[in-house]
């Protein structure tokens, strides 16, 4: 019996694992001091009552023969999949339902698409990244190139016509930095990933935060990115489903074979998303979902305007907030990382994300969020303040 000793490889410690060790041992030792969490980016507010009526119907039909579900379609049911063709065309993008994949969360699909992989592909990740990108190839045995996103390109980094990638990862609205890439810039990385012949596996689980149509919330809105790319959503961030999972994954027929592989790889090792989950998320859909979730989405983009503008009071460089829950800053006073997540712990018991924890260009660099409630947001800047301005 032989290990997969590419685990070996890994960084030893997830990211926020040691950030929970070093919170949870300073609550042990200053337990009279109230530590407010902008760090790892989960939701606060509940589910919307659109949402929860929708659960607890589907709930109700589970109880009764009539309606009762056991397995269902490993792609989904298609009264989701038609909410979420409905969704995109909304946003001027045209799908077919056996195109969209109903999953229980875009973290999951990214690192399962892999199966359809081989081992000998070059894989592109921009640095600083959600460190899912790199692991789940390190785990596979991959060879992984880095691009480079710094202060220079605003943490938007363009093709680099001297590497020639097979798999390219791309997330925009960007986890951490919050930076978005615009249509011109997408076009020049559908361009290289044709010329390469290669795949985009793009990441929109924040898309829902974005407000300017000038914007793209789907890499299908470029020309021939259904020629290139797959792409992974969530509603994870878009209803506060992540402790309630589900997301979907779109392959385009137009990517041959892929299409085929990935039904094959789902119904083989996947048996779909509960039942009452995915009546959930079709109510996420409706017209009555999404004026809901909407006023959720804008409340967290309210604490980011908190942020930035706090940030701008206290002339600290950052980018992101705008159409991103995520503010990515420069640490003041040219501290590393680590050292500034230290300072705010132990000076203003603000917790945030060490910039490093996401690659070698994120040192230097700090993510906060705005996930948490207004009150903590609009406490946590006013003690932010009394250290910088």
């Amino acid at each position: 019996m032989n290990l997969n000793v590419n685990y070996d490889n890994l960084e030893q410690s997830y990211l926020f694992s040691t950030i929970a060790k070093k919170v949870n041992e300073y609550i042990q030792n200053n337990p009279d001091k109230k530590v407010i969490r902008l760090g790892i980016g989960d939701v606060t507010l509940p589910l919307c009552k659109t949402v929860i009526n929708a659960l607890h119907n589907a709930v109700d039909e589970m109880g009764v023969q009539a309606t009762f579900r056991g397995y269902g379609p490993e792609q989904g049911y298609d009264f989701l999949r038609t909410a979420v063709q409905g969704y995109y065309k909304s946003h001027n993008v045209d799908l077919e339902l056996d195109e969209i994949f109903i999953s229980d969360g875009a973290k999951s699909d990214l690192g399962n698409i892999l199966d359809l992989f081989g081992i000998n592909n070059t894989v592109l990740v921009p640095d600083p990244v959600y460190p899912v990108y790199v692991d789940t190839n390190i785990m596979a045995g991959r060879d992984v190139k880095f691009v480079d996103a710094n202060g220079e390109n605003e943490f938007l980094p363009m093709p680099d016509k001297n590497i020639n990638a097979d798999i390219i990862y791309i997330c925009s609205p960007n986890n951490p930095t919050g930076a978005v890439y615009n249509k011109n810039q997408l076009k020049a990385w559908v361009e290289y990933a044709l010329l390469n012949n290669a795949i985009i596996l793009f990441d929109s689980a924040y898309e829902c935060f974005i407000s300017d149509n000038e914007l793209p919330r789907s890499i299908y809105e470029i020309e021939g990115a259904k020629d290139c790319a797959i792409e992974f959503c969530s509603l994870s961030k878009t209803a506060g489903f992540t402790g309630t999972r589900c997301g979907y994954t779109i392959v385009p027929k137009n990517l041959g074979k892929l299409n085929k592989m990935w039904v094959r790889r789902q119904t083989t090792k996947f048996n779909g998303v509960p039942y009452i989950v995915q009546r959930a998320a079709e109510a996420v859909f409706s017209d009555e979902g999404q004026k809901e979730i909407k006023e959720n989405i804008n409340y967290y983009k309210d604490n980011a305007k908190i942020i930035s503008d706090t940030l701008k009071d206290c002339n600290i460089w950052h980018v992101g907030g705008k159409h991103s829950p995520y503010i990515w800053l420069k640490c003041p006073n040219n501290m590393k990382s680590w050292e500034f997540f230290d300072y705010l712990l132990n000076n203003v018991q603000i917790v945030g994300t060490p910039g490093s924890g996401f690659g070698k260009n994120g040192e230097g660099y700090f993510r906060l969020t705005s996930f948490g409630s207004k009150e903590n947001t609009i406490e946590a800047m006013a003690r932010f303040k009394k250290l910088f301005k």
